[in-house]
C-alpha cells in the first residue's frame, strides 16, 4: 500500500527534527489499521482525535506480544521472532514483514556509532539463542558477519577453547576485533580463558538466563575487563519486540538509533511523563516497527537524559505479569 511505502522512505531518513511528526504520522496509521493497538487506544481513550503530542500517544504493553498476533494491515509473516522466556512463561513473539527493512535498520543503528562492519572480525558468543533458532538478535548478528566479508568471522556454541585460539590469533593482528556475547556467556569464556587483549572490543548484550547468579552490571563489566585488559565493556541494548538498537560505549549510558526513543513515564502511572534525570519506567518509540506497534511500554526502568540517552537499572517488580486482561480484542 502507497501509505506504508511512503512512512518507510521517511523513516529510513528520519531526522532528530522531524522524529516526533514522523512518530505521530505512525500512530495514526497504527489505530487505523492495527486492531489489536486500535483497541488499546479505546480502552484509554485516546483515539486520534484526543492527540496532538507524542506524549498524548498510548503504548501498547509489552505482554501482548505474548498474547496476540501484533500487525499493522494484513500480511503473511516473513519470519517470525520469538523471546527466550523463562520456563513455564509463554514467550513473546514479533511478526516480521519485511526481513530486509530489520536487516538495514540494525546495520545503520550499529554502523551510526561503530564504523563500517568491514572493517571487522566478528565472534559471536550467544549460545541459549542460537539454540533456539528463531532469535532476531542471531538474525542481525548473523547479517554482520556476513558484512565483515572475513572468513574468520562467525558463531560459536559451547565450543570455549576453540573461540580462544581464535582470539590469540587475531591478536595484534590489523582488523578490529569485535566479541559480541550474552552476559552469562561471556563470564563463563572470561572464567575459563583469561587473556591479555586490550584492544578487543566486547559487546555483552545482556541476559543470565537462569544460567548463572545475578549480577549488576558494574560487576559484569569489571570481571569482563580484568579478563582481558580492555578498558571498557560494550553494551547493545535491544529486544524480541523491537527493531531499533541503542549501544553503549562503556559508561552505562546507551544512545539509541535514528529511529529509537526512549520516553520516561512514572513507575505507577503509565500516562505520566516526570521531568528528566528521575528513575523511571520505559515506553518506547520504534518506528522501524511500522509493521506492528512503534509505541511500547515496557518493563525496564531507569533514567533518561535530555538529549535522549538512556541508563537501564533493572526491571520493575511483577514485570512477567500481563497487561492483556485488561482488554478483550
Amino acid at each position: 500500500m502507497a501509505e506504508i511505502n511512503s512512512l518507510i522512505d521517511r523513516i529510513k531518513s528520519v531526522s532528530e527534527e522531524e522524529f516526533n511528526a514522523l512518530a505521530l504520522d505512525v500512530y495514526r496509521f497504527q489505530y487505523r489499521y492495527n486492531k489489536v493497538y486500535r483497541a488499546w487506544c479505546n480502552h484509554l481513550k485516546r483515539s486520534p482525535q484526543h492527540v496532538s503530542r507524542l506524549e498524548e500517544v498510548p503504548f501498547l504493553p509489552i505482554s501482548f506480544f505474548k498474547a496476540f498476533e501484533i500487525k499493522t494491515g494484513q500480511w503473511q509473516a516473513a519470519s517470525v521472532f520469538e523471546s527466550s522466556g523463562t520456563t513455564g512463561t509463554e514467550p513473546s513473539r514479533h511478526f516480521v514483514a519485511d526481513n530486509q527493512l530489520y536487516l538495514d535498520n540494525c546495520k545503520k543503528a550499529f554502523e551510526a556509532i561503530y564504523g563500517p562492519l568491514n572493517d571487522y572480525v566478528i565472534l559471536a558468543l550467544l549460545p541459549s539463542y542460537l539454540e533456539r533458532g528463531n532469535s532476531g538478535l542471531v538474525a542481525m548478528v548473523n547479517r554482520f558477519i556476513e558484512c565483515t566479508d572475513d572468513t574468520q568471522s562467525g558463531f560459536y556454541l559451547n565450543n570455549l577453547e576453540q573461540l580462544a585460539h581464535q582470539l590469540q590469533t587475531l591478536n595484534k593482528g590489523t582488523k578490529k576485533v569485535l566479541l559480541w556475547g550474552v552476559t552469562f556467556a561471556l563470564l563463563d569464556f572470561a572464567e575459563q580463558y583469561s587473556m591479555h587483549f586490550p584492544e578487543l572490543l566486547v559487546m555483552e548484550t545482556g541476559g543470565m538466563k537462569g544460567r548463572r547468579e545475578e549480577l549488576v552490571r558494574e560487576e559484569v563489566h569489571d570481571r569482563i575487563k580484568r579478563a582481558f585488559g580492555v578498558k571498557e565493556v560494550h553494551s547493545e541494548y535491544g529486544m524480541t519486540e523491537l527493531f531499533s538498537q541503542g549501544y553503549s560505549t562503556g559508561n552505562g549510558l546507551f544512545r539509541p538509533s535514528e529511529t529509537l526513543k526512549v520516553v520516561g513515564r512514572e513507575l505507577n502511572d503509565p500516562l505520566s511523563y516526570p521531568s528528566f534525570q528521575h528513575t523511571v519506567a520505559f515506553n518506547i518509540v520504534d518506528l522501524a516497527n511500522v509493521h506492528t506497534c512503534s509505541f511500547i511500554e515496557t518493563k525496564d526502568i531507569g533514567r533518561v537524559l535530555p538529549d535522549g540517552r538512556f541508563e537501564v537499572k533493572g526491571r520493575m517488580d511483577n514485570s512477567d505479569l500481563r497487561g492483556c486482561n485488561l482488554m478483550v480484542v
